[in-house]
């Protein structure tokens, strides 16, 4: 599968955070995430094992109990059915990849 940029597709799935699915494939699904300053991803788990690049800003990340600073050029790994949450210090765009593929995220035509 190929997938062209385009400014379209984002959709809000928390207050100040916009998601978009840039590709998937049968195992794995890559996703951009746009969190505005100050948003919050409440703690929560999936079965997906989820990895994930900052491209840009800053953001409070906790995996279990360890908490860290990202800026850009960092990254994650979190694995399947370990709780985490993220804090916005600034607008920040990241891009994630779940495996196994995340249903919930497929686009509908």
């Amino acid at each position: 599968m190929y997938r062209q940029a385009s400014e379209n597709d984002y959709q809000e799935v928390l207050e100040k955070v916009q998601q978009k699915t840039l590709v998937y494939g049968d195992r794995t699904l890559m996703a951009e995430f746009r969190l505005e300053q100050g948003a919050d991803l409440p703690r929560h788990s999936h079965p997906h094992e989820q990895t994930g690049y900052l491209v840009s800003g800053e953001l409070t990340l906790t995996i279990g109990d360890e908490t860290r600073q990202v800026k850009p050029g960092d990254s994650w790994c979190i694995a399947g059915d370990v709780e985490h949450k993220a804090m916005a210090v600034e607008d920040s765009v990241a891009i994630e990849v779940f495996s196994p593929l995340r249903e919930d995220y497929i686009p509908q035509a």
